[in-house]
Formats: structure tokens, sequence, C-alpha cells
């Protein structure tokens, strides 16, 4: 027996190309989780030990998290410990998907890890741990001796900034993750929404260090379901703002049953679809959002039922007007035959062990209805998802990273896209599009690495809560947008000079690039013009060296560059000027004039 050489075998782990060939072997693309994995492991040696890995909602985070993990512990880091928020469900849920995946070593709870015959003093360990006052001590008086810790905070922007920050204090999760890290640990947040993160300046996190994870070619998201142009890949349908009739969840329950009928029609085999019911944050309104639901299952299970002629009569209207008359009496026998095959489960409260959160999450029944409120709204993925119904309002702002987080339809969706179904108030639609045009305008500066966000909130839309602000280091009203800096010459001034702005920025677009005017910046202007093309003005470029405060080199400066607008274009929302130095570089600066606010983090400015 050679026992070197079963040393070398076991030492030799190779877990990230693992990892790698368990995705592909699942056809499943790897390209943007490399990419992403590669982006952090540059980060950290470059030195920097607190920056953000971000995403879009639902773009596979959990396995670029796994393959993450796998680097980190081939590197040799030889604590990860992974945090979540405080939902048994949801840890079950991402640790389930860790041990299955193989990663060696196998992920633990917690709970196994703090007993006091579990030793961390060698080998290699995966802890999962609930961002959990409790829990969180628990796992700190167990690693306090342990050095060079990793920390991946899943949903880092929920419970981890510092809410107290303005006021002198800390809040109790916020110390306990900070005495996890320790001095020398090392802190990588995940999130779909960073913007609480960079503006509370969480565990001194480096916002131009950020890490871009680019979703995969499955995924559909914000370009899908909140086009800025062309019409909507899928069926949406607007509810009045008012009226909160039951017609409008009886109606959307007819046409989930009659698309789910037509797709397994289709198909060889029945699949599991799923409604997701997302109404008021109370539980007594979950209670009463399940009465229509029960009442159209019921009346549709029982033949002999009053509601049955009437119900299957309007489920045949609807059958008929998707999909055709030849096809409707199809579907109604599909629906009559299988209506007993549903279920309906309630979603209140992250500590109800009681619910069946994998049938909710994979649906197991061919109608299956999920009924919830926050909960719903955070972390957690619904496969088979094939109706939304949305009817929870705002009467005060809505918070923009909690919307975002809403967007539970999201996913790896493109199969079933033409068919999905999202039933939601107008104005809520409305705000909730505007909640994503701001999100995509903050984050196109850092995913070139060359700029710090600006976010976005108006009278309707705040960027987060304003107890997370770290005002001290955080700029309101700066009014302004930068992009990455790119080589001057005066023939620009000819582009800026052009009669018809929007030619000029294409023009301009052109010659200095996407990265420092974003096609997505380009998108928002052409489709917001109250004015016409009247209301975009090009400026007149100016010398950044004429300002004794600006850095002339990065040409920044903490109290914007573009000052006042000036009055000679009075129509003007979309301003746009340039400022170069004398190394002949220049950078583009946006200006809205509105009720737009503009918050910038300068502590590092």
């Amino acid at each position: 027996m050679d026992i070197e050489r079963l040393r070398r075998i076991a030492a030799k782990k190779e877990r990230y190309q693992t990892q790698l060939s368990r995705l592909l072997a699942a056809k499943k693309q790897s390209s943007c989780i490399e990419a992403a994995v590669s982006s952090a492991m540059g980060t950290l040696e470059s030195g920097t030990r607190s920056f953000v890995i971000y995403g879009e909602p639902q773009s596979g985070k959990t396995e670029m998290m796994i393959c993450l993990t796998a680097k980190l512990l081939d590197e040799g880091h030889r604590i990860i410990i992974h945090l979540l928020n405080d939902s048994v469900q949801l840890l079950q849920q991402n640790l389930d998907r860790f041990q299955r995946s193989n990663l060696s070593p196998s992920a633990k709870n917690f709970s196994d890890v703090i007993d006091p015959d579990y030793s961390l003093k060698s080998g290699y360990h995966v802890i999962f741990c609930k961002k959990n006052a409790s829990d969180l001590a628990k796992l700190n008086l167990k690693t306090e001796k342990i050095r060079n810790k990793v920390v991946i905070d899943d949903e880092a922007d929920f419970a981890t900034p510092n809410a107290l920050i303005n006021k002198g204090d800390v809040t109790k999760i916020n110390h306990l993750i900070q005495r996890l890290i320790g001095d020398d640990g090392i802190y990588i947040g995940v999130t779909a929404t960073p913007a609480r993160l960079d503006l509370n300046n969480t565990f001194d996190n480096d916002n131009e260090k950020w890490v871009n994870f680019p979703p995969h070619d499955a995924y559909t998201g914000q370009d899908s379901f909140f086009p800025l142009a062309g019409e909507a890949q899928f069926s949406l349908r607007t509810l009045p703002d008012t009226d909160d009739s039951p017609k409008y969840l009886r109606e959307a329950i007819f046409r989930f049953l009659v698309r789910v009928a037509s797709l397994n029609l289709n198909n060889s085999a029945d699949d599991n679809y799923s409604m997701l019911i997302h109404t008021s944050g109370k539980k007594l309104d979950h209670k009463s959002d399940k009465k229509p639901i029960d009442d159209v299952m019921n009346a549709l299970s029982d033949v002999h039922s009053k509601k049955f002629e009437d119900y299957t009569h309007q489920i045949g209207k609807i059958a008929a007007t998707l999909y055709g008359d030849m096809q409707a009496e199809r579907i109604l026998a599909y629906i009559a035959k299988n209506s007993d095959q549903t279920t309906t489960i309630i979603m209140n409260s992250e500590r109800d062990k009681n619910v069946d959160f994998k049938s909710a999450t994979s649906p197991a029944a061919i109608f299956t209805f999920v009924i919830g409120g926050n909960i719903v709204s955070r972390g957690v993925t619904f496969d088979n998802l094939l109706s939304m119904f949305f009817t929870r309002d705002s009467k005060h702002k809505i918070q923009q990273d909690t919307y975002i987080q809403r967007a539970r339809m999201f996913g790896s969706r493109r199969k079933t896209l033409p068919h999905f179904e999202l039933t939601i108030p107008k104005q809520l639609y409305l705000d909730w599009h505007r909640c994503f045009v701001f999100h995509r305008l903050a984050l196109e500066a850092i995913k070139t690495k060359k700029g710090s966000p600006v976010w976005l909130a108006d009278q309707r839309i705040s960027a987060v809560a304003s107890t997370s602000i770290d005002k001290a280091n955080v700029l309101l009203d700066r009014g302004e947008m930068s992009f990455p800096i790119f080589d001057y010459s005066t023939d620009l001034e000819t582009i800026m000079q052009s009669n018809d702005p929007l030619t000029g920025l294409q023009n301009l677009q052109e010659r200095v690039g996407a990265d420092s005017l974003p096609n997505y910046l380009l998108e928002y202007v052409k489709h917001f013009l109250p004015l016409g093309s009247g209301s975009v003005a090009l400026h007149p470029s100016s010398s950044v060296e004429g300002m004794k405060d600006a850095d002339w080199d990065k040409i920044e400066r903490s109290k914007g560059l573009f000052g006042q607008v000036t009055r000679n274009n009075p129509d003007a929302v979309h301003h746009f000027k340039m400022f170069f130095n004398s190394k002949k570089r220049a950078r583009l600066i946006y200006k809205f004039t509105g009720n737009i606010t503009f918050i910038k983090n300068v502590k590092n400015a």
C-alpha cells in the first residue's frame, strides 16, 4: 500500500473543475459563472477584502456560489461561511443544492458545526448559517479563534447593512457578521440589489471593485418583462388601480388553468405548473385570497355543483380566445379531467415550519397555487411558474430594491415565456418598470469597472430605506451621472453641435464606444421625450482644469461637474456635456432635470 500516493490523491481535489464538469454534464451554461468567479478571484488578488457580486434576480447565483466556493477551497481558504436570510426553508433549499453538487467537503449546517466534538482546527469546512442573532452568536463562539475566514453573504443587502449608521450605533446582525469576518477575513456580498450595501458603506465594500455576474443565455429578466422598446414577450394583464374585486383573481385562475392545459396537451407527459398570488403581507388576507381558488377548483371537480356549468362556460370562452375554437374543447376536457390534481400552499412566515416549501417552489400538482407576501419576495426560486397575480400596492413610496427582488417571474423561462401571464394594477406595473430603468442606469458605470454608481429615485420610488443611507458619506441631489473616460479630440465638438441631438448622441457613441455612452441610456432617452427632440440638450464642452476642487486626471468633482443647466434649453430634460483635461482625455456627463434625485457614495471620491 503506497500511503504517500493515497495522500497525494486525497490532496488533489480540483473542486472547481469538477463543478464546471458537473454543469457541462447537466447541459448548463458555465461561461457566465466562470466570468464571475475569475473576476472575484482577481479582485481578491488585488488586495480587496470586501466587495459585492451582483447579478439579475433569479439568474443562477446559487450555482455561481457553489463554483466560487470550490475555487476558494482550491486556493487554500479553509473556512467558507455562507450566510442566508433568517428562513429555515431557504437555508435548507440552498444547503440541499450545495450537498447535491458533491462539493468537497460537504456543506454543513451551523447546528452541526457548533457541536463540541466538531473540530475546525484542521481540514476544509463549508458552513451554512442563518442571519439570526442567536445562530450568529453561537457560530462566533465556535470560530472566533479561526483566522482568515471567508464570509459569503447571500441576499447581502437584507438584514446585513447597519440601519443605525446615522445614530452612532450598530445593529446586532451587522455587529455579529463583522465579528465573524474579523480583522483578517474576507467579505463577499451577493445580491441582485446592491444599492443599500453601497449607500450604507457596509463593511467598507469598494463599489469600484464590485463583480458583475452576467445572466445565462436561457435567462429572461427585465428586458423581457419590462422592455423599453417593442412588444412584451409575455401576456401582461393590467388591473384597475382602485378596484380589488375577487373576480379579477378568479379570471386569472381560469387563464392559468387554460394555459397549463394547452402546454400539457402539446407535451408527451404532463408537467406541474404554479401560479403565484402575491397580494397583501397580512396573514388574514392570505386566507381570503385562498377562497377564490378553493371556489373555482371545488366547483370544477364537482360536476354537479351549481357553478360547474358557469365556470366551464367562462373557461371555454377564454380558451377559444387564447388558442382558437378547435383547441378550446380539448382544453376544457383536460381541465375537467384533472381539476382535482391541485394544491394550494400559503407561505405566511419565514419561521412557519409547517409549510410544504418544496411543493411550493417545485410544484407537486398539475395546478399548484402559492399565496404569500414578503417571504416569497426574496431568494425563493419558483420552478415552472406560469402565472403571477400581483395586487399588492403601496400608498407611499415603493422601495426600489424591494420591488426588484419581487420579480419572481424572472429566471430560466424562455421556453414558457409566450405562455406566462402577469396580472397587475397598471400604475404598479409602471412604477415597477421605472424601478428597473433606474436600477440598470445606476449599474452601467460599474459594469466596466470604471466608475461608481449613481442611484436614482423620484417621488414614487426610493432607492433604499433612508435609515440605511450613510449620510456622512453620501451626496444627494448631485444631479448627474458620469461614464468611463475616453480619448478627446476637437472634432468631437462638431458632433456635440448636431442639429438633431439624438443623431448627435448616436454619432458620439460610435466614436467613444458603448462604455462611455451606454446603449441603455440612449434607449431611455429615446423613449422619454416629453417635448420631442427639444427634450435633449448637447452642451458645449469645458476643460475640467478650470475647477480647482476637481480631480483633473479622473475628471471628477465631488460636487459634480455640470453645475447649473443653462437657460438656453428651457424644454430640455436630458443634458449631455463633455469635460476634458490637458492630456486629451474626456468624460461625458449626463444630467436629468425633473423630480429625479441622484444619490452617490463619495466616501472614496
